[in-house]
């Protein structure tokens, strides 16, 4: 019997490959090899008391503020108070010289007494005169004349009087007295300086005690203040400032005004607090931060700010659950020094991963660093 034998070149080289696949797996497929566990720094996530604030930039203005200016003609004469001097309500500021509105008043005072003695004269003689008539002894005419005088008389003693109250609003305006108990700033003018009405600007006096606080909001948050305006709170006041120095001032304060108008421009509204002012801490005119408490104080969940990751405004934490990195949602609330106030998302007793979550993704394995 003859045997053909049949060698083909393409066979022998799949049975190389094959041979060498197998050697190379051991002839059997392994499992892939699990990733490694990325080392973080956890912490419980628990309730703590935080007291969670608004912060606005305000502007401290007196709650009364008036310019004196002069009402008269004439030269300073005297300045009765030192630069920056706490007066009290009536108390003299500023002299005009007196001397001409002196000399007008008590003409005028002069003219009055004259008009009614006058007038004294008018009345006798018109009663005399018609004491006559009855008796038909004088002319009805000459009883018209008298009544006409009589009349002229009283119309000059009008005059008269309107003249010296005149000269002696004028002799008043001649010393420029306090509005109101306040502060008086630095004098603008000095002894020997000429003024007309209106014309120097003399000084500026402003209240002190209480003090203003002037700040802006959204017209979203309009219902939220007024129900704070509404509401009747106790010495522990849901405002509070602070200074530029970070320093807390010590006085609470309260809503006393709101504005009447949302501005079409901007869409804000202003609203004015009151603060007691007795060390004279609040000047008028400087900036401070109005801080006004929010919901979130007393006993809230609050975290590590730096344990927040925003993706697409939308943020987001890492929890360790069961060694694997869970990203869970969250709404943020008030920021209070390092942490912040988690509104939702997270109730309590999660382990929270809060240093190495760069490189965290959903399930990536989670081993806490020692």
């Amino acid at each position: 019997m003859k045997i053909t034998s049949i060698f083909n070149p393409s066979n022998l080289l799949l049975a190389a490959v094959v041979f060498t696949a197998a050697a190379c797996t051991g002839g059997n497929s392994a499992p892939r090899q699990q990733r490694a566990a990325a080392t973080v720094t956890t912490v419980k996530v628990e309730a703590k008391e935080v007291t969670g604030l608004d912060s606005y930039p305000a502007t401290v203005v007196p709650v009364k503020e008036v310019e004196l200016r002069p009402q008269l003609s004439g030269y300073i004469t005297k300045i009765f108070v030192e630069d920056g001097e706490t007066v009290k309500k009536g108390q003299k500021l500023y002299e005009i010289d007196r001397t001409k509105y002196v000399a007008a008043y008590q003409q005028a005072k002069a003219n009055v007494a004259t008009a009614e003695a006058n007038l004294a004269r008018v009345e006798q003689d018109y009663k005399r005169y018609q004491s006559l008539q009855e008796q038909d002894a004088i002319a009805s005419q000459q009883v018209d004349y008298a009544k006409a005088d009589l009349k002229t008389a009283k119309a000059q003693v009008d005059a008269a009087k309107a003249q010296l109250s005149s000269a002696s609003n004028d002799l008043n305006y001649s010393t420029v007295k306090a509005p109101f108990d306040g502060s008086i700033g630095i004098h603008k003018v000095r002894i020997g300086a000429q003024v007309s009405p209106g014309q120097p600007l003399l000084n500026t006096i402003s209240s002190y005690d209480p003090m203003a606080v002037d700040f802006v909001i959204n017209e979203k948050e309009i219902p939220r203040f007024n129900r704070l305006k509404k509401e009747d709170h106790s010495s522990d006041s849901l405002f509070s400032l602070a200074f530029g120095d970070n320093s807390d001032y010590p006085y609470p304060g309260r809503v006393i005004a709101i504005d009447r108008a949302v501005g079409r421009q901007t869409g804000t509204l202003t609203i004015r607090l009151g603060f007691p002012n007795p060390e004279k801490d609040l000047i008028p005119g400087m900036t401070v931060d109005v801080n006004v408490l929010n919901q979130d104080h007393g006993n809230q969940i609050a975290i590590p700010y730096k344990a927040v990751v925003e993706q697409m405004g939308e943020f987001f934490v890492y929890v360790d659950q069961n060694g694997q990195a869970h990203q869970q949602r969250v709404h943020l609330g008030s920021v209070v020094g390092k942490d912040i106030v988690i509104r939702e998302g997270l109730k309590g007793g999660e382990t929270l991963i809060v240093d190495g979550i760069q490189k965290l993704r959903e399930g990536t394995p989670v081993e806490a660093a020692k």
